[in-house]
């Protein structure tokens, strides 16, 4: 089953990913007609993005329903990807290190409002972290790590295992499904939750910005993330080949 929930995930990103290189390409085309457009038109390109991303996490969440574990350790990423994950997603703050990067007409005004998102956003990381580390530290007080050492004694032992009450091994057996499912069900509310964090703070940060600020934004965002998918050098010649794009260099915090 894990394996066929994979399986089905990978094939909807690497989709999801396709539509994405179109976008990205539809925001650099916007950025060149800056002058061009008006902010009706920059709105417009905006919402579609965004619900580009929103059709990503309504899919992740079904996922998380499916299978929590593979969400926190997705087989669908590349380890380059996987470096960069913080609770099954990239790490909201570093929305901010990438605006102060490229967007580079902000207003004092902007700037102050991003630093008090940035704190705001910082404190809720924070409160997370906090409550993975108490769900671990949960599980390894859990009976169903005592049932495991058990079971594990157990099978190096046949004939004990076999002289045991059908009844224990029965109840043995409701525990650690009941532990098993409480740690799904908290582990699927934090990535919830986290992911609740990073698309508060995108929009937080689109809010802020102005239009034709947001485009640049989003167009880096995208970029970056394919680059990522792709491996960092392969990334810039197939972005380069499309429509002859111009690649920044994006360094990462």
């Amino acid at each position: 089953m894990a394996d066929a929930n994979a399986a089905l995930f990978a094939a909807f990103l690497e989709d999801w990913m396709l539509r994405q290189r179109t976008y990205l390409r539809e925001l650099r085309s916007a950025q060149q007609h800056r002058e061009e457009l008006g902010d009706s038109d920059n709105r417009e390109l905006i919402n579609r993005v965004l619900c580009h991303y929103d059709q990503y996490y309504q899919e992740k969440s079904r996922m998380a329903q499916r299978d929590i574990f593979l969400v926190f350790s997705p087989p669908w990423f590349s380890s380059l990807e996987r470096t960069f994950l913080w609770i099954a997603g990239f790490k909201p703050a570093k929305a901010f290190h990438l605006v102060n990067q490229v967007v580079r007409d902000l207003s004092e005004e902007q700037r102050h409002m991003l630093s008090q998102l940035s704190m705001d956003t910082r404190m809720k990381e924070k409160d997370l972290n906090d409550e993975l580390a108490k769900t671990h530290e949960s599980l390894a007080n859990s009976p169903l790590i005592e049932t495991a050492r058990s079971h594990g004694r157990a099978c190096l032992d046949r004939t004990r295992q076999r002289s045991r009450h059908t009844r224990e091994i029965e109840i043995e057996r409701e525990e650690e499904g009941r532990v098993a499912r409480e740690l799904e069900v908290a582990m699927e509310s934090i990535v919830a939750s986290a992911d609740e964090l990073r698309t508060n703070t995108a929009l937080g940060v689109l809010q802020i910005l102005r239009a034709d600020q947001a485009v640049t934004f989003l167009a880096d965002v995208a970029e970056l993330q394919l680059k990522i998918r792709c491996g960092m050098n392969r990334s810039k010649e197939l972005l380069a080949n499309d429509e002859g794009m111009h690649v920044h260099a994006l360094a990462s915090s």
